[in-house]
């Protein structure tokens, strides 16, 4: 099993839940586990002036992103990162990261 982590500005993240799911390979019949999206503040660079704002906590200069995480069969990989890779693109050189790391244990948390 594999984990895949994707940084996705916002604007991308619901065109590529889509394409996850049409490709079959993340719905309920799918291999895909715990699709996940997660706010997180990125010091990526901004697509224009409206995207970026200042953290206060952090002193810096940031955008909200979205970072994409799910867990998937080793097979199921390259499609995967091929459909998150074509459809989060911003025509931005840097448009986000893709990571994929192994499992090394699961377990499942069950109700007694």
């Amino acid at each position: 099993m594999k984990e895949i982590k994707a940084y996705i500005h916002n604007h991308r993240i619901a065109d590529v839940i889509r394409a996850l799911k049409e490709s079959g390979l993340c719905n309920t019949d799918g291999g895909c586990r715990n699709l996940a999206v997660i706010p997180v503040k990125i010091l990526l660079k901004a697509m224009d002036t409206q995207e970026q704002h200042y953290s206060i906590e952090l002193a810096e200069a940031v955008i909200n992103e979205s970072k994409l995480e799910l867990i998937c069969e080793d097979h199921q990989v390259d499609e995967l990162v091929d459909i998150i890779g074509r459809v989060a693109r911003t025509g931005q050189a840097d448009a986000g990261w893709i990571y994929v790391t192994d499992i090394v244990s699961a377990a499942a948390i069950r109700w007694l």
